[in-house]
């Protein structure tokens, strides 16, 4: 009987041996844990093994330093950071795993990790997009990318339209037209919105913890800190006791499902991020990736990515601000790092301007009179 018989035979006794066990129909999905490098010791490794063990939703293969309780658990030896990477790499790439929870992976660029958090206040579960890694160089252009990120996770985790809203730090408008652009153009997004009484697609802080939309975009440096407060508040920072750890790294063309923890991830976390990474192999993440990528594609993505590169240096034009007027309105929707760019290009127009910054982020100031003008002015420019 030949090899691939004898291991046909064995994959269908092995299926058979999960659907009486589990309840579960279909073929075993098995998730990596690398054990080793945790600031809080194996112990919590152990103890994360064995919660996730317990649900029987999937099976747990370790990767690490043998010890007296790895034999519990399909167990692959390897004792220094360099033999788990290879080793965690060999076995996503010949199939044995499904997916992994690793301390530590090095991403491509392009690629960026979509976290998942309860919110606070209500409980919700939302995802932070993106939390490690770099989606691309140039800021906006990695939010925009990493808004597909996050839609991809969600859907693949069972939420057929997920509510989008973008944190507001500096190029939330900025990601915002670009979204819409893309939205107008045939991409299917749905935006969420915020609980303030102003409403409107960028989040403050008060909607991070109140969870008012599915997927909070955000910059990779922004959302790892957010990861770090929403996961460890309780403990004063040293355990992270809450949520599914900094997620699966996704981007255009990624094929692998590798989830990320912290060093200081307590045992219930990585349990969950266990799950997490259970539920993105059963929910196919990289074809749901594809897909998302797919559409945006269609929808112009190159062209919005293109739009988002810095504008080429010149030679600053002198402009003189008019006349000075009493300022009685605003404009808002004005990225910080455009804003004296906005208000230069009223003074060229002969309307006085002045920048602020209003409750909700930046502003630009002019008269009453004024505001309607300086509002076409505005977004004629492209600022808004």
């Amino acid at each position: 009987m030949s090899n691939q018989v004898n291991q046909a035979i064995k994959d269908v006794i092995n299926e058979l041996a999960h659907t009486l066990e589990s309840g579960q129909v279909g073929p075993s999905i098995k998730i990596g844990l690398t054990i080793n490098g945790s600031e809080l010791g194996f112990d919590v490794m152990r103890e994360a093994a064995a919660l996730a063990k317990s649900e029987g939703l999937f099976e747990v293969v370790l990767i690490g330093e043998k010890l007296d309780w790895t034999e519990e658990y399909e167990h692959y030896e390897a004792n220094d950071e360099s033999a788990v990477e290879e080793t965690l790499e060999k076995l996503l790439n010949d199939g044995t795993i499904h997916g992994a929870v690793t301390l530590h992976h090095t991403f491509p660029i392009g690629v960026s990790t979509v976290g998942r958090v309860i919110s606070p206040a209500l409980g919700r579960e939302m995802f932070i997009a993106t939390t490690t890694g770099t989606t691309a160089t140039v800021r906006t252009e990695a939010m925009v990318l990493n808004a597909i990120n996050g839609i991809a996770v969600a859907k693949a985790k069972g939420i057929q339209n997920p509510t989008v809203g973008i944190v507001n730090v500096d190029g939330a408008n900025t990601v915002e037209r670009a979204l819409r652009q893309l939205q107008e153009k045939g991409y299917d997004i749905t935006f969420g919105e915020s609980a303030r009484s102003d409403g409107g697609v960028v989040l403050r802080g008060n909607d991070l913890l109140l969870g008012s939309a599915d997927v909070m975009v955000c910059d990779s440096l922004t959302g790892n800190i957010l990861m770090k407060l929403f996961g460890s508040y309780t403990s004063g920072g040293t355990y992270e006791t809450t949520g599914f750890g900094y997620g699966p790294g996704v981007g255009d063309g990624y094929d692998h499902i590798i989830n990320i923890v912290s060093r200081a991830s307590g045992s219930p976390v990585i349990a969950n991020a266990l799950k997490y990474a259970f539920q993105m192999a059963k929910g196919k993440l990289t074809t749901v990736a594809k897909q998302e990528y797919e559409s945006a594609k269609k929808a112009g993505l190159k062209d919005v990515r293109e739009g988002l590169q810095p504008k080429a240096t010149v030679a600053e034009e002198e402009i003189k601000a008019p006349a000075k007027e009493v300022v009685t309105a605003q404009i808002n929707g004005i990225d910080v790092l455009d804003l004296e760019d906005a208000v230069k290009a009223l003074w060229k127009e002969g309307i006085y301007a002045e920048s602020g910054m209003g409750c909700s982020g930046p502003i630009v100031m002019i008269s009453g009179a004024n505001a309607k003008k300086a509002n076409e002015i505005v977004k004629e420019k492209g600022y808004m």
